[in-house]
């Protein structure tokens, strides 16, 4: 579970972790009003940041700095609703700007390749990481971090000093490390991430940014509800996600159903060649059922592509394994049955393709059915290439 900025620093003052003073706004007027609070006690210019879960924001334009609450105001308008790799910008994070003197890098992250746990550090801040170790790997310090030990004072201090911080942040940074450590550990975080790790004007050192990803698996021991925002983005993949369907909206007109993400990677690619002869159709979505999928979330994946305007046929591709075909039939015939008592239209064209565990029975159950709307072939190939002509027309 990925955190907003301002989430992340909110968990960071939990465990006493310097951050700026700041405040959400979701509207231009209410970024006024945050910036108003700050003139009143004392400090005039503010940073308006877009929360959006994607890096890169400063370069895109998503970070501004504001002389006062009506350029605040006016920052606010220009940021909201910008897209951000791919991110609809909906908040921002109004908050005190700071005195920079210099600028770092920290981490703390789960390297599973090495199973271990892991800290990053660099002199070089406020760029990406991955630039600086490309382009001077000696400036970035990787440090193993025992399970057991953790990082107290000690261990921290040799993070610092293999970091190459300089000497005046250097117990400035000791003690914020040790501190991000206990927010990694308590809040059963798989990255703490501080870019920049900033040395303010007055000697205090500072996480001036702050990423947090937390380990869904812990969630019986986290209170993680209440970090949860309300959904955002296309109304489709927020009902998908919802329904918990692994679900991406893409721009063609082909819904695509498949079990397993290669079996549904290739099923994009064989729509997408298909499509190339037949009138240019595209796949429409990615949508992975899983290994085991219900009758229910069979159900409820057609519910979701159905609903998309653009979507003028559908490739149902499955493969019966741990899903067996005839739960993949029955759970079609639902759909049209929902879908059909509510009202909605059906009459879209679905292309079945059954293979695998009980694919047999699948067959006969849809053929039993006999709805004029589905379609039944024998080959992967035979059925993209049907998909993608009845989109076409």
């Amino acid at each position: 579970m990925d955190l907003f900025e301002y989430q992340a620093k909110e968990l960071f003052a939990e465990y006493g972790v310097p951050v700026p003073q700041g405040k959400v706004a979701s509207t231009p007027q209410e970024a006024r009003a945050i910036a108003e609070e700050f003139a009143a006690a004392g400090t005039s210019r503010v940073v308006v940041k877009a929360q959006v879960k994607a890096g890169g924001r400063g370069k895109a334009g998503g970070v501004k700095v504001a002389d006062d609450a009506q350029d605040a105001q006016a920052k606010a308008e220009e940021i909201l609703g910008m897209d951000i790799k791919g991110h609809t910008v909906h908040r921002v994070l109004v908050e005190e700007a700071s005195a920079i003197e210099e600028e770092y890098y920290f981490s703390f992250l789960l390297d599973r390749a090495n199973r271990t746990f892991l800290s990053i550090c660099s002199a070089e801040g406020g760029v990406e990481i991955e630039e600086v170790a490309a382009s001077n790997p000696d400036a970035v310090a990787k440090v193993e971090i025992d399970a057991l030990k953790g990082a107290p004072a000690e261990v921290a201090a040799d993070i610092v000093r293999r970091g190459k911080l300089p000497e005046q942040a250097a117990a400035g940074a000791v003690e914020l490390i040790t501190k991000l450590w206990d927010v990694f550990v308590g809040a059963d975080a798989t990255l703490v991430e501080v870019n920049p790790l900033i040395l303010t004007g007055d000697g205090r050192v500072v996480a001036l940014d702050a990423k947090v990803t937390l380990d869904e698996n812990a969630a019986f021991r986290q209170d993680l509800e209440s970090r949860k925002v309300a959904a955002e983005g296309d109304p489709l993949e927020v009902a998908a996600k919802e329904k918990g369907l692994n679900y991406v909206k893409l721009d063609g007109e082909v819904g695509i159903i498949g079990n397993g993400a290669g079996l549904v990677m290739s099923t994009l690619d064989v729509v997408a060649y298909a499509g190339e002869s037949r009138g240019g159709a595209k796949p429409a979505n990615f949508l992975d059922i899983g290994g085991g999928a219900s009758a229910e979330v069979m159900a409820n994946g057609l519910e979701i592509i159905l609903g998309d305007s653009d979507v003028r046929s559908v490739f149902v591709n499955v493969f019966g394994g741990i899903t067996a075909c005839d739960a993949v039939a029955n759970g079609i015939v639902q759909a049209l049955e929902l879908l059909e008592s509510r009202g909605d239209d059906v009459s879209k064209p679905l292309v079945v393709r059954l293979d695998g565990n009980n694919a047999e029975l699948g067959r006969k159950i849809l053929n039993d059915r006999n709805h004029p709307a589905v379609r039944q072939l024998d080959t992967m190939d035979g059925a993209a290439a049907q998909a993608a002509e009845l989109a076409a027309k």
